[in-house]
């Protein structure tokens, strides 16, 4: 069974960073584009940044700059270092396997809360 597990959330101050890591079981990542999502109280879920298997990386317009997406294929895992870290950035973050369709592949698990006081 594939299991995603996020990691890395926590509370700081707008300026701060925080490192958050997608750790999978089940599954050799390593052929997959991975995504990491974010969702706000009352607020849909949107997708953040994404990699494919081949490394080549998308972000979305309001974290360029300051987020980065990466991963370490040897530990299975996807990680987003997120610096210079704003009041709006405060969400649960979800990681999910992207299908060709753009799709997620797997439910949603936990995620990791992240909260930016000002």
């Amino acid at each position: 069974q594939v299991q995603l597990v996020e990691s890395g959330g926590g509370l700081v101050q707008a300026g701060g960073s925080l490192r958050l890591s997608c750790a999978a079981s089940g599954r050799d990542f390593r052929i997959d584009a991975v995504a990491w999502y974010r969702q706000a109280p009352g607020k849909q879920r949107d997708v953040v940044a994404t990699i494919t298997n081949t490394g080549v990386t998308y972000y979305t317009n309001s974290v360029k700059g300051r987020f980065t997406i990466s991963r370490d294929n040897a530990k299975n895992t996807v990680a987003l270092q997120m610096i210079s870290l704003k009041p709006e950035d405060t969400a649960v973050y979800y990681c999910n396997i992207l299908k060709s369709t753009g799709r997620v592949l797997l439910k949603w698990g936990q995620g990791t809360q992240v909260t930016v006081s000002s």
